[in-house]
């Protein structure tokens, strides 16, 4: 996973956690699930681009 990438899934996954904070603070039902939202896409991209890098790995192996 390339740098950008996984500063820009950890800024969305940190920006869900603070809507989340928010929608609990305010007792704001769809900010909150907005947070869960942009933090479960977060995940869900680190996800794979974790498969990407494994897949990468295991063709550079191959490679030898």
């Amino acid at each position: 996973m390339g740098a950008e990438d996984k500063i820009s899934n950890k800024a969305e996954e940190l920006k869900g956690k603070v809507k989340q904070g928010v929608g609990d603070a305010t007792d704001d039902d769809r900010l909150r699930a907005e947070g869960e939202a942009d933090e479960s896409k977060s995940h869900l991209k680190q996800a794979g681009e974790r498969v990407k890098d494994a897949a990468k790995n295991v063709k550079d192996a191959f490679k030898d």
